[in-house]
């Protein structure tokens, strides 16, 4: 079953089961993550109300001047519908295209190809940064390293992309193997590019020792599932319009035979 369309035809495609993705990622980071992080702003303001002194300078000073956030609570948890939408497009348009690139270079086709780059980009952007640096709650980190911290996530993004790439490769190298050890050997070079890319990259662990350990694996876990979600659904919603791209056609070109 081949990867049918133009370039146009599959972004369309993309775009559509991008945003749908998005939207159903969004609703599970309201329902799963959102309270975590409500959970997470509770205990940074109730440290910051411990540690507040009331030693006023000249002039006074008054709780009604202390900034307030530029987007409520409210607007930010309807906000997150907004942004994972626009961002499943964007991820839509990119898989698309890789999906376009890809089809010239692999024997897989149609929906299984299309699964195979959920698999890989999920594991190159998602996983191997998360194992690394995993998301932190508002509570934690320094606001001064966050330039830092982002880059670090750019590398691992980077590390995982190599090591996705390295898998590939040793699995066309074996092509003349069985399935089963042509898998071993992709997925054992993925591995030894992780695992070196971690030793190389410094750690960052800005966890405070009193941060309650349990809402902080319950925030990465809602984290980690609601990127599992978008890619999840962008590949499943990609790989089912294929099929149906596919069938459709198979049908006119059946219906015209029989015509004929």
């Amino acid at each position: 079953m081949p990867l049918i369309g133009s370039l146009r035809t599959l972004l369309l495609r993309g775009l559509l089961a991008g945003l749908v993705a998005g939207l159903l990622a969004a609703t599970v980071g309201y329902a799963v993550g959102e309270p975590k992080v409500d959970a997470a702003i509770a205990i940074e303001e109730a440290d910051s109300a411990a540690g507040h002194t009331h030693a006023e300078p000249a002039g006074g000073h008054s709780h009604g001047d202390e900034d307030e956030p530029l987007v409520s609570r409210s607007g930010q948890k309807a906000g997150q519908f907004l942004a994972l939408g626009l961002a499943g497009l964007a991820l839509g348009a990119i898989y698309a295209s890789v999906a376009h690139v890809a089809r010239r270079y692999t024997t897989l086709s149609g929906s299984r190809l299309a699964l195979a780059l959920g698999v890989g980009g999920w594991a190159a952007i998602v996983a191997v940064p998360f194992f690394k640096y995993p998301a932190n709650p508002p509570a934690v980190g320094d606001p001064g390293t966050i330039n830092e911290r982002t880059l670090l996530w750019l590398a691992a993004v980077l590390l995982g992309i190599v090591a996705v790439a390295a898998a590939v490769s040793v699995f066309k190298v074996l092509g003349a193997q069985l399935s089963t050890f042509r898998l071993i050997g992709g997925f054992a070079a993925f591995v030894l590019v992780t695992a070196l890319g971690y030793l190389l990259l410094p750690g960052v662990n800005e966890v405070s020792a009193d941060f309650p350990a349990t809402l902080l694996w319950q925030f990465r876990v809602a984290s980690l599932a609601e990127t599992a979600t978008l890619w999840v659904c962008l590949a499943l919603g990609f790989a089912a319009l294929t099929e149906f791209a596919t069938r459709t056609d198979t049908a006119v070109r059946d219906t015209i035979t029989t015509a004929g």
